[in-house]
């Protein structure tokens, strides 16, 4: 529970919408209520609609304006339907977190198609789709900002990680080929790779857990977002690694 009201950074006249995918817990909660403590409204998106409906309730009794809309982020109609929900209650988007993924952590060998197909639904498909309902706003402005939460797994090999490496390094390719096509239309992509993080991500893995000591915490992933947003105009750091300073 959010147990006091954030107080905004940012002044009325240059408050700015974001939308947040995968918003309802972990990183995705993170950012929303770092983004909302810095002034932004905030739009939230998730699969399951109660989940949403209470984290809207916790940010608007925080103060901060913020609407929400249930959705799997892999199907085009129910992303469309959630962008035109909040842009109708918070106006066009200026920042787009994308931040919605799973972890399905097997060996080759028990890895389904099935879980091969979730996993590139959620974590890559998902990209595409909400990326493409912004993006064309944020051009004609010539302003925006889209932050793509990959992993370090994007750069690095994993145990059980055929699909979710496979995943988040495609999720850093989208990225850095995006970023070249639209920096000079006022346009920032910018990709956040965070090390293992304390969340309930990749439960029931089948391969040999971590140690949970030592490891990031999701407010840690929010700082980095926030911090990254509030570049100036003519600077843009394309991708941060963001590792445990202590790991076990």
């Amino acid at each position: 529970m959010l147990h006091r009201r954030l107080e905004p950074h940012i002044p009325d006249m240059n408050q700015q919408t974001a939308l947040v995918t995968g918003a309802t817990e972990g990183i995705g909660r993170a950012i929303a209520v770092a983004l909302g403590r810095e002034g932004y409204r905030v739009g939230v998106c998730a699969r399951t609609a109660d989940r949403v409906a209470n984290l809207v309730s916790e940010l608007r009794q925080a103060g901060v304006e913020t609407a929400g809309a249930p959705a799997d982020v892999g199907d085009p109609a129910q992303v469309q339907a959630a962008v035109a929900h909040v842009t109708s209650q918070l106006g066009p988007i200026d920042v787009l977190v994308n931040n919605a993924g799973i972890g399905i952590l097997k060996p080759f060998d028990q890895l389904s198609l099935a879980d091969w197909d979730v996993t590139m639904a959620t974590n890559l498909r998902s990209l595409f789709l909400v990326t493409r309902e912004v993006l064309p706003g944020m051009r004609q402005r010539r302003q925006g900002a889209i932050v793509n939460i990959a992993s370090l797994a994007g750069k690095n090999a994993v145990v059980g990680g055929t699909a979710y490496a496979a995943s988040k390094h495609a999720v850093l390719g989208f990225s850095k080929s995006l970023m070249l096509e639209v920096r000079k239309e006022g346009v920032r992509v910018i990709a956040i790779c965070p090390g293992s993080v304390e969340t309930g991500f990749g439960q029931g893995r089948t391969v040999p857990k971590i140690s949970r000591a030592g490891v990031l915490r999701p407010e840690d992933v929010a700082e980095v977002v926030v911090a990254s947003l509030r570049l100036p105009d003519r600077a843009l750091t394309s991708e941060i690694d963001l590792r445990p300073a202590n790991p076990s």
